[in-house]
């Protein structure tokens, strides 16, 4: 007979297990609120000698849940930058509708500016005023208080890799990865319920794109926020997105997690199970490639 012993009780205590941030994945199942919701939203701009409509957007839904971040690809002139302006407000639906956590951006627009923030690739600033006065700037039109805003603001760049020193030279002064990182900071110190990404980390240095990744990685799991990213980068896509949509000629021609979309490539087309073979599949072009935004060869 084998006589188990029972082991010594140490009285060293146990380390408290590391919590998991919630993680939810949508489309959002009965009853739940979308953070996001985008139903048959569509952009038509008329452009060239001609006047034609260029449709930008057509007939786009998407419903995305709190917490998620949701990516979406497409090449240059698919749509993708349109969708997000869309989105924030900055173009006006042609057909459609758009609601942030239940507010429709049309009928209750000052409502959603509250709830969402916006960085895109090519961020405004007073270029002559220093991170901090454009910050401070920016919490005085949400109504924040300035104290604890500059604390707010401080402690958000340090985490982004910004020393308080920098903080009062001008902004043209700061390079393109570190002026980035200030857009991405003063969007997040509103703490959007919303965060838009159109192609934060496009131009960036390879050390600058690990840390604002990892920073939006960090805003999702600890603000609890929902996060839309346009990128044009795959392994960003990979990493970061819980969800992708793939857009093509203003359209959504797939959807899913990463790895659904390409075990769906692998399965049923027989290709490499990788995101390029997904947007190669999908769309039948390069991320590289430039449909221009205006298609301006409306004269051929």
């Amino acid at each position: 007979m084998i006589e188990v012993m029972d082991e010594p009780k140490s009285t060293t205590p146990m380390p408290t297990p590391v919590r998991e941030p919630l993680r939810r994945v949508g489309p959002p199942p009965s009853g739940e609120q979308p953070a996001l919701l985008i139903e048959h939203a569509t952009k038509r701009f008329i452009v060239g000698r001609k006047k034609k409509a260029v449709v930008a957007v057509n007939d786009v839904t998407m419903s995305i849940r709190r917490g998620e971040i949701y990516g979406i690809l497409g090449a240059n002139g698919s749509g993708k930058s349109t969708l997000i302006r869309l989105v924030s407000t900055l173009l006006t639906l042609d057909g459609g509708r758009v609601e942030v956590l239940g507010q429709d951006i049309v009928r209750d627009e000052m409502a959603v500016k509250q709830l969402i923030n916006r960085v895109s690739v090519d961020a405004a600033f007073f270029k002559k005023l220093s991170p901090h006065e454009n910050l401070a700037y920016a919490a005085r039109l949400y109504g924040l208080d300035a104290k604890r805003a500059r604390v707010e603001a401080i402690a958000i760049m340090a985490r982004l890799g910004i020393g308080e020193k920098r903080l009062s030279r001008p902004v043209e002064q700061m390079s393109r990865g570190m002026q980035q990182k200030v857009a991405i900071a003063r969007a997040l110190l509103t703490s959007p319920t919303v965060l838009l990404l159109d192609e934060p980390t496009t131009g960036l240095d390879p050390r600058s794109k690990l840390d604002v990744q990892t920073f939006i990685e960090e805003v999702r799991d600890t603000h609890d926020a929902t996060i839309l990213l346009t990128t044009h980068d795959l392994d960003e896509a990979e990493r970061l997105c819980d969800r992708i949509a793939l857009l093509n000629d203003g359209r959504v021609v797939a959807e899913g997690t990463p790895a659904e979309l390409m075990s769906l490539v692998n399965r049923d087309y027989g290709k490499e199970p990788t995101l390029e073979s997904v947007f190669m599949t999908f769309t039948g072009k390069s991320l590289d490639d430039d449909l221009d935004d205006d298609k301006n060869d409306d004269d051929e």
